[in-house]
Formats: structure tokens, C-alpha cells, sequence
């Protein structure tokens, strides 16, 4: 497939391509070895992220107290 970037650098999508991804919306664009890669992501409200990162800590066991440690552990300063 083809895609031309335009004068205000923009690329459109080939209809084969927003075919297959239909949902997706936003992608995590990066640049290796001159090559473009388009990955989709799904954005979430960060409410729903902290919620499920608390979710997944209280899973593990892992309370604040440990996280307090964690931080000022990796706060020190290096001799």
C-alpha cells in the first residue's frame, strides 16, 4: 500500500488499513532503522488507570508503605 505525506505533514491512512483497525483511533508512532511503525492504542480515562494499577498492587500485595520504601530507595544518592 501506499501512503504520500502531505505539504502540512500529514499521512492518510489506505482504506484497507482503517478496514482491519476499526476501533483504533490514536497510534504510538515510532522511527527505527528508517522505518515508520503505527501501533494502536486505546486511550483511557487516568481514573480507570490508577484504578486498575491499585487493583493489580492490592493483587501483589504490595501496600503504600512499600511504595514509600520503594521511592525513597530509589531517591538516594549514589557514593
Amino acid at each position: 500500500m501506499l501512503a504520500k505525506k502531505t505539504s502540512k505533514n500529514q499521512l492518510t491512512l489506505p482504506k484497507a488499513v482503517v478496514d482491519a483497525l476499526p476501533d483504533a483511533e490514536y497510534f504510538d508512532v515510532t522511527v527505527k532503522g528508517g522505518k515508520i511503525t503505527l501501533v494502536p492504542v486505546k486511550m483511557a480515562p487516568v481514573s480507570a488507570t490508577l484504578e486498575g494499577i491499585r487493583e493489580k498492587m492490592g493483587k501483589l500485595g504490595i501496600t503504600e508503605k512499600d511504595i514509600t520504601d520503594a521511592i525513597k530507595w530509589a531517591r538516594k544518592t549514589k557514593r
